[in-house]
């Protein structure tokens, strides 16, 4: 990635990554909720005034949440008189596609298959536990073929917390080494975490036999450390993928190139 210099902002469902890219290397993140609408941006303004001197600065957006990332994108703009690009529509993602011709993909989710691939270059399986949980295959030609979604941890925890009357409200955690959970809060842990482990494994198992090998496995997201650090089916645990996909897509952009799935579609 040498000479791109680079702001990215991620905006998810609820909270907001910023990264700084010096070139080429990724140098500094931060996390936001949503809510921290005017943080984001000053940290914004802060890194851009080191960044104006140098050679193709750009400051890039990509979101799953259209009304945060169009907030966010009038007000960057307004404070730096720049154009912020946004991935997706003015920059592509550098990753092919064998999907149904309707369907549209989260642009996180084909943003860490195209990380995933820039790093390994072979077939991979990204499983990504943040707000839901994604668990999706990229074969060896780095062709994005979907997978499977599910609540993530949290999500999970709230609507047991929210549908019954005598469940309590908890965040996620690892639960402790019982293999039983002795009390309510431990019960439903156990179910939350070895069940999101037990449906990776099974994933990745049915994957690889439709494949043909077993593909190397990365994990992102805001619960993948407390999930996965344990875990042998792991290979990786990369925390700020998703950003790493949008400076590959900025750097494939920059290079003029292009990526065609085998169906003919970008």
């Amino acid at each position: 990635m040498s000479g791109l210099n680079l702001i990215a902002v991620n905006v998810g469902n609820t909270r907001t990554q910023v990264g700084r890219f010096l070139d080429g290397d990724l140098a500094e993140t931060r996390r936001f909720a949503n809510d921290e609408r005017t943080e984001i941006v000053q940290l914004v303004m802060s890194w851009w005034g080191a960044m104006t001197s140098q050679p193709q600065a750009s400051v890039v957006l990509a979101s799953v949440n259209d009304a945060m990332a169009e907030a966010l994108t009038a007000a960057i703009e307004d404070q730096l008189s720049i154009e912020v690009y946004r991935v997706g529509d003015d920059i592509p993602i550098p990753i092919g596609l064998r999907l149904d011709p309707e369907t549209i993909t989260g642009t996180d989710r084909l943003l860490n298959a195209a990380a995933a691939y820039d790093k390994l270059k072979q077939a991979c399986i990204v499983v990504d536990a943040g707000t839901a949980l994604t668990v999706d295959f990229i074969d060896g030609e780095g062709t994005f073929h979907g997978g499977a979604i599910a609540p993530g941890a949290n999500m999970q925890l709230q609507a047991m917390h929210e549908h019954t009357d005598a469940l309590p409200e908890l965040a996620f955690a690892e639960p402790d080494d019982d293999a039983f959970g002795r009390s309510t809060g431990q019960a439903m842990l156990n179910g939350v975490f070895h069940g999101m482990r037990g449906a990776v494994q099974r994933l990745v198992e049915r994957y690889s036999e439709r494949y043909g090998a077993f593909p190397q496995i990365i994990a992102t997201g805001g619960d993948a450390e407390v999930l996965f650090r344990s875990d042998a089916l792991v290979d990786h645990i990369v925390p700020d993928l998703t950003i790493l996909g949008m400076a590959a897509a900025a750097r494939h952009a920059l290079s003029g190139g292009e990526v065609e799935g085998p169906d003919g579609r970008p």
